[in-house]
């Protein structure tokens, strides 16, 4: 030790104490965190809320990604059937002759009626 009591063990103790000290309360805060059940149970839900806002977003892109590809088929489907009908048009034709007909028919019968 030297003359003044500040030896090298001195130091050592004050330097040990000062550690301990922000351990210390380092500690204290994570009981008081772990303590406070209001503050923990709002950040469960809020991470719970964000779980949900993620799977609510993937299950969005997903569906729409779907009906995007059902859309484009439906699209395709169409236009073959379009050019089938331009290809033969007499089946289109004896539907709508049918249809003509079906509605002269109606009428005739709806006037007799009167």
């Amino acid at each position: 030790m030297t003359g003044n009591g500040r030896g090298p063990d001195t130091e050592a103790l004050r330097e040990e104490i000062r550690r301990t000290r922000v351990e210390l309360g380092e500690t204290m805060e994570a009981l008081a965190a772990k303590a406070d059940v209001k503050a923990r149970l709002r950040s469960s839900a809020d991470q719970a809320k964000e779980r949900m806002r993620e799977q609510a977003a993937q299950t969005m892109a997903r569906v729409r990604g779907q009906a995007a590809q059902k859309a484009q088929v439906a699209r395709t489907q169409a236009q073959e059937r379009s050019q089938a009908v331009r290809r033969n048009p007499a089946p289109l034709a004896a539907l709508a002759a049918g249809a003509v007909a079906a509605a002269i028919v109606l009428l005739i019968i709806r006037g007799r009626r009167r």
